[in-house]
């Protein structure tokens, strides 16, 4: 079992940036991780996804361009740097990790996840 911790949520003016980190409690490169979001009122939305060894990774229209998740598995944590922020991407957002076997996959749905983070607060002020 594997503990995840998000920090690098905060207040940001629109056009800012800001890079979330997300670090696990044990060894992360046997993990698929990934990030998600969830405003209020709305369903937990997929972000992004990086494979376990960081080679393949995938993103919702939405943020391509704009934000790139990368890891560090020999520091155990997996990032989300997020620039151009948008009051949109306003949301309380989640990593998580599932076990895989392979090392190319990228996962999207929330339950195709087994460990969640607690959240960190994203607020992007017009």
């Amino acid at each position: 079992q594997v503990q995840l911790v998000e920090s690098g949520g905060g207040l940001v003016q629109a056009g800012g940036s800001l890079r979330l980190s997300c670090a696990a409690s044990g060894p992360s490169s046997s993990y698929a991780m990934g990030w998600f979001r969830q405003a209020p009122g709305k369903e937990r939305e997929f972000v992004a996804a990086i494979s376990r060894r960081g080679g393949i990774t995938y993103y919702v229209d939405s943020v391509k361009g704009r934000f790139t998740i990368s890891r560090d598995n020999a520091k155990n944590t997996i990032f989300m740097q997020m620039n151009s922020l948008k009051p949109g991407d306003t949301a309380v957002y989640y990593c998580a990790a599932r076990l895989s076997t392979t090392v190319y996959s990228t996962y999207r749905r929330p339950d195709d996840y087994n460990y969640w983070g607690q959240g960190t607060q994203v607020t992007v002020s017009s």
